[in-house]
């Protein structure tokens, strides 16, 4: 038996540590276990694991998410010249931040779109009733609309979009991070050409996101003061933004090769299946 692409958050490391002999029990059935992150290696070597190596993360080498031409060009047209911010993955607690900062916003930034791409999809409606509670005029995706000109936030409460909505936004809020949850994945923004803010909450993606920040591939955020502050320098930058997003792109392309190096570690045990297989058959 073989992990790929293994992952163990600090909180859940330390959860295990209370049952140390269950963990280890489980651990030592496994062949080998192939990281994500230096951080993750420890970790499981720690709880038990016996063979483990970092191969990194595979996320890091998946295509960039797609975007269905059609939608895409009917998005285009409906925003046509408007300024765009984006919220991707958000959870509770910070759609209210996007909310505010896009009221005070909009004073210096005359037809401002937010449009926000909550983690559940479902929480469409409620973040719709939110927006309308602060006087803004709301537009649902997931009823089959487009923004209006009148349109101020966009919630894109659908399935399988973010790709659209990296290719349309110029600056995005990555969610899950303002809030204590740990954070959503940043490589797909990044590989879309968006720049990227988030909270301080990120130990999820904790060496990704501490990579694109040590070079300025993006920018942590503590509060919708700073939110605001970092959404109005790149809306009126856009030379820094082109800066961010080369310094986030070259981070990706660096920590690349994952997939290489996950099957470059699985050969061995993939070459015993086949030698089984012919033995079995002569």
């Amino acid at each position: 038996m073989v992990l790929i692409n293994a992952r163990l958050s600090e909180n859940s490391y330390q959860r295990w540590r209370r049952a140390p002999r269950s963990i280890a029990d489980l651990l030592r059935r496994l062949d080998l276990c192939l990281a994500g992150t230096s951080s993750d290696a420890l970790r499981l070597s720690d709880l038990g694991a016996s063979n483990v190596v970092t191969t990194g993360n595979l996320k890091l080498d998946a295509p960039a998410p797609p975007a269905e031409p059609r939608a895409l060009a009917e998005l285009q047209n409906a925003i046509n010249r408007r300024p765009v911010i984006a919220a991707a993955s958000t959870h509770p607690g910070e759609e209210e931040a996007v909310i505010e900062a896009h009221a005070r916003l909009r004073r210096n930034f005359p037809g401002l779109l937010t449009v926000i791409a909550p983690r559940h999809p479902e929480r469409g409606p409620w973040i719709a009733e939110v927006a309308a509670g602060a006087g803004l005029s709301v537009t649902l995706r997931s009823r089959g609309e487009l923004p209006e000109h009148a349109t101020e936030i966009y919630v894109a409460d659908t399935v399988g979009e973010l790709g659209l909505i990296y290719r349309m936004a110029p600056v995005v809020f990555i969610g899950g991070s303002l809030i204590k949850h740990g954070g959503q994945n940043p490589i797909e923004a990044a590989k879309l050409g968006a720049a990227i803010l988030h909270g301080p909450h990120v130990w999820n993606f904790a060496e990704i996101y501490s990579a694109l920040d040590n070079v300025r591939g993006a920018e942590r955020i503590e509060s919708v003061d700073r939110l605001v502050a970092h959404l109005a320098a790149w809306l009126n930058d856009a030379d820094a933004r082109a800066r961010v997003v080369a310094a986030a792109n070259g981070v990706v392309e660096n920590l690349s090769g994952a997939l290489d190096r996950t099957l470059a570690s699985l050969d061995p045990y993939l070459m015993q299946l086949q030698l089984h297989q012919r033995a079995s058959h002569a």
